[in-house]
C-alpha cells in the first residue's frame, strides 16, 4: 500500500530496484498523480491558451525591441536604416523564439510536451511545501507548469544572446551613434522582464488577455493625442497619409485581435470571428469624439 503524500505537489518517485522514494518534489517534467502519489511524466501538449500566452511574452520583447529603436532613432519618418534595423530585430526574436522552443523536451523537435495547468498556485509552489502535524517541512518545490515557466526564461536569455551576436553590427552600419543605445535599452528591460516573469508569471498567465485590450487601446489614444491638431479632418488625413502612421495604427489593431482572440479563445468560431469587428472601433471613437475633448472649447 502507498501512504499518501502530505500537499499538493509532493510525489514519489520509483527507484531503480523497484521501491518508491520518499515524499519529495518531482522531476523536472514530472508531476504527482493525485491517485497513486507517484511522478509520472507529462503527456499534453500546450493549449491554445497556452501558445497565446507564449506569444504574449514574444510580442513583449519584440515590441519593446521596436519602440526602443523607434525612440532613439528620432525619425518621424520610416527611412531606410531605420526599417534595417526593425527588421533585425524581428530576426533576433524570431531565432530566439524558435531556438527556444528546439531546447525543451523533447529535444531538436518543434513540439512540446507539458503539464496542463490546473490552478494558480501551480505557477508557486514554492509557497505550497507542507508542514506535516507542523513539524518537518517537506520541500517539493517544483515547474508544476512545465514548461511555460522555464520556457520563458530560455526565451530571455536567447533574445539577449541572439542579439548581442547580431545587432551591433547592424548598428556599426545603420545609425552608429543612435542606434547603439537601443542595445543598451534592451541590457536593461530584458533583465526586468525576467525579474517579473519570476514573480508574477502565473498572474500575468491569467491576466494578459485583458492587459494587452486596455494597454493596446491606451496606446492607441496616446498615438493620436500626439498630433498637434485633432480635428477629425487632420487626424484622418495624417494617419492615411503617413505609412508610418498606417503602420503604428494597423499594429494596435493587431494588438486589439490578439487580446480578444486570447480572452474569447475562439471558442465560438462565427460568433467571435464577429467579434474582430470592433478591432478598429477604439481609433474611430477617439477620432471622432476628440474635439469634444478639447479644453479651450469650455473657456
Amino acid at each position: 500500500m502507498i501512504l499518501p503524500c502530505p500537499g499538493w505537489y509532493c510525489g514519489r518517485v520509483p527507484l531503480p530496484n523497484g521501491t518508491l522514494s520518499a515524499c519529495g518534489s518531482c522531476p523536472r517534467g514530472f508531476r504527482r498523480n493525485d491517485t497513486t502519489f507517484i511522478c509520472e511524466p507529462c503527456t499534453d501538449s500546450p493549449t491554445f491558451y497556452d501558445w497565446l500566452y507564449l506569444g504574449f511574452m514574444v510580442l513583449l520583447v519584440q515590441i519593446l525591441h521596436w519602440f526602443f529603436i523607434d525612440m532613439v532613432s528620432m525619425r518621424r519618418s520610416f527611412k531606410k536604416d531605420v526599417l534595417i534595423l526593425h527588421l533585425t530585430a524581428l530576426v533576433e526574436v524570431a531565432v530566439s523564439g524558435l531556438l527556444a522552443v528546439l531546447f525543451t523536451h523533447p529535444f531538436g523537435e518543434f513540439h512540446v510536451r507539458n503539464c496542463r495547468v490546473r490552478s494558480l498556485a501551480d505557477w508557486y509552489t514554492l509557497v505550497h511545501n507542507p508542514a506535516p502535524n507542523y513539524e518537518k517541512r517537506v520541500h517539493c518545490t517544483q515547474e508544476a507548469v512545465y514548461p511555460l515557466y522555464t520556457l520563458v526564461f530560455i526565451f530571455y536569455a536567447l533574445t539577449l544572446v541572439v542579439m548581442l551576436l547580431i545587432r551591433p553590427w547592424v548598428c556599426r552600419k545603420y545609425l552608429p551613434r543612435q542606434s547603439k543605445m537601443s542595445i543598451y535599452a534592451a541590457m536593461y528591460y530584458i533583465p526586468i522582464l525576467v525579474v517579473v516573469h519570476a514573480l508574477i508569471g502565473g498572474l500575468l498567465y491569467y491576466a494578459f488577455p485583458i492587459l494587452v485590450v486596455i494597454l493596446s487601446v491606451i496606446s492607441c489614444a496616446y498615438h493620436f493625442a500626439l498630433k498637434i491638431n485633432q480635428s477629425i479632418p487632420s487626424l484622418i488625413i495624417t494617419t492615411v497619409v503617413d505609412p508610418r502612421n498606417v503602420v503604428i495604427l494597423v499594429g494596435h489593431w493587431c494588438l486589439h485581435a490578439y487580446g480578444l482572440i486570447s480572452i474569447t479563445q475562439l471558442s465560438d468560431p462565427t460568433f467571435h470571428s464577429l467579434l474582430l469587428l470592433l478591432v478598429p472601433l477604439p481609433a474611430f471613437f477617439y477620432i471622432f469624439t476628440a474635439r469634444f475633448t478639447d479644453p479651450t472649447i469650455f473657456t
